[in-house]
């Protein structure tokens, strides 16, 4: 396991306040070794719980253009239909994972595709389980659409501690499924806006793991019915193959 990027800057900070703090106890109070003790304890959790909450773990991706894989780590708290309104604009199944402080904090891509949509919305800090946080907390909104033109939006969301939410994908990129498209610190949740009719297989209050949990299964989109210029362009095709009938008599001897 190693040490995510985002992780870098939080880990030194950590490593010189608890090197502060130490000393400082050390100074004024070099008798008291009940409290040292303390200090002493309290600092080594204190970098644990920061270090293992950007580990990032080796994880092996099956990729298939089929499935939805869970872009994090948590817990299914929401499994309802609902009106997507910032970009799709129609009814969607959304499937909500909560992360605690506890779970790896990386975000995954659910399906391979081109980004068709990127937004990063500023906004309030709700605890990441309210109904109005997927609308009113600071978010990214991202839409993927596969090669079929089936189209997945998802949402990166802060919450009450999640005040840092770091993206790594722009309109117009391809990106696979599985790849690291963001990291979100210190607990919050993530959003998918899956198409009507996909098949969802997890249930609610289940434990999922990003980029290996397989949330739903899309559906087969139909084939586009062709226009009437089509159409006739396609009797014309057929009609010319057909072998012409000979419809003249022979001339009797």
């Amino acid at each position: 396991m190693t040490i995510h990027k985002e992780g870098y800057t939080s880990i030194a900070l950590c490593i010189l306040f608890i090197f502060v703090l130490n000393a400082v106890i050390q100074f004024y109070f070099p008798q008291a070794y009940a409290v040292k003790w303390l200090i002493y304890i309290l600092s080594f959790m204190l970098f644990v719980i920061i270090l293992q909450f950007f580990r990032s773990p080796s994880i092996s991706i099956s990729k298939d253009e089929t499935q939805v894989l869970c872009p994090a780590d948590g817990k299914v708290v929401v499994i309802e239909e609902t009106v997507e309104t910032e970009f799709l604009k129609d009814r969607r199944i959304q499937l909500s994972v909560f992360m605690s402080p506890i779970n790896v904090h990386i975000n995954r891509n659910p399906i391979s595709g081109i980004v068709k949509y990127f937004k990063y919305n500023p906004g309030k800090y709700l605890v990441a389980w309210h109904p109005k946080s997927s609308t009113e907390n600071e978010r990214t909104t991202i839409v993927i659409e596969n090669h079929e033109g089936v189209a997945v939006l998802f949402r990166q969301i802060a919450g009450a501690m999640a005040r840092r939410i770091v993206w790594y994908v722009k309109e117009g990129d391809k990106v696979d499924q599985g790849e690291q498209f963001g990291f979100i610190k210190f607990g919050s949740r993530v959003d998918v806006f899956l198409p009507l009719g996909s098949e969802i297989k997890v249930g609610l209050g289940e434990v999922v793991k990003g980029g290996r949990t397989i949330l739903a299964v899309l559906p087969v989109k139909p084939a586009p019915k062709p226009n009437k210029a089509e159409e006739a362009d396609a009797f014309e095709t057929v009609k010319a193959a057909r072998p012409v009938k000979n419809t003249v008599k022979k001339k009797e001897a």
